[in-house]
């Protein structure tokens, strides 16, 4: 069996909305399952399964408090993310500053 890399694993389980959705949420803190079943107007097994998915990623860590389960986002894997998607800013930024240079030389070569 072919062994996946951790960024796909953690790129592949926010290809789902809903996913996207549960970790945008966590990221304002942490929430049981059914706080996070409310707004997604889920079953509470289905949203289990979308953060076994996010579990196995490593990009949500649920514990253990008494009778309740609280989930939390794992800081390190969206560091990861972050970190891979840092390298695609910095292109643009380089490209959109070459953009702007050529258009101030346009601009400059049409006003003489």
């Amino acid at each position: 069996m072919r062994t996946i890399d951790p960024l796909s694993r953690i790129l592949a389980a926010l290809a789902d909305p809903t996913r996207r959705a549960i970790v945008e949420r966590l990221a304002s803190g942490e929430a049981t399952v059914n706080t996070l079943a409310e707004p997604l107007n889920m079953s509470l097994p289905g949203v289990s399964k979308h953060l076994k998915i996010l579990q196995q990623a490593g990009l949500v860590i649920q514990t253990r408090d008494a009778q309740r389960r609280p989930c939390r986002l794992n800081p390190q894997h969206i560091q990861e993310v972050a970190k891979w998607a840092e390298q695609f800013r910095r292109n643009w930024d380089e490209n959109f500053d070459r953009l702007d240079a050529y258009l101030g030389d346009i601009n400059k070569k049409r006003k003489k």
